[in-house]
């Protein structure tokens, strides 16, 4: 997994920056329609998917991916529900995100986990996976907080976990190479 994770370290990097991106856009743009937030996420979860399923197939012979893949196949449907279904509903959109985050939270744990012992810096994704479960949870229990709560929350959680992929996108180039020296 180590070595996956290494490979594609620009991967993560490019996780890490849509995150902050995403948030940012969120955060200082709340006025949009409840439409507009809906492709925002469903393009942020789409793309997130991808780029986690990429990383899954492209270590296809290592060991310790199906939580990778696992990820990267629901941020897929999630994102290609959210644009089958534009017209959903705030309460829907909610929990569409809230169980998405708290699932993908589990699986970064999961993944932190499994690198302690192979890498310094597992934190980060320890960090992205906590962050993610406590959004999803925060989504549950605040839902009548309304739409704007909704918008800067989400913001905020893309920002945080963008955030905390970036030094682990760094400590894995430098592992990169390493590895390519040795």
């Amino acid at each position: 997994m180590l070595v996956v994770l290494a490979d594609n370290w620009g991967l993560v990097l490019l996780r890490g920056v849509l995150g902050i991106l995403f948030g940012l856009i969120a955060l200082f743009m709340p006025g949009p329609t409840l439409a507009a937030l809906v492709l925002l996420f469903g393009a942020y979860a789409l793309l997130d998917g991808v780029l986690a399923l990429i990383m899954a197939i492209s270590g296809r012979r290592e060991r310790g991916l199906g939580a990778l893949l696992i990820e990267g196949v629901f941020g897929i449907g999630a994102g290609v529900v959210t644009f089958v279904y534009p017209g959903i509903t705030a309460i829907a959109l909610l929990a569409v995100i809230a169980s998405w985050a708290i699932f993908t939270g589990v699986l970064a744990i999961v993944t932190a986990i499994a690198l302690r012992k192979e890498i310094t810096g597992e934190w980060a994704v320890a960090t992205s996976g906590v962050l993610s479960v406590l959004f999803g949870v925060l989504l549950i229990i605040r839902a009548p907080a309304g739409l704007l709560a909704l918008v800067w929350l989400i913001g905020i959680y893309a920002m945080a976990s963008g955030i905390a992929l970036i030094p682990l996108s760094l400590r894995l180039r430098q592992l990169s190479q390493e590895l390519a020296r040795a």
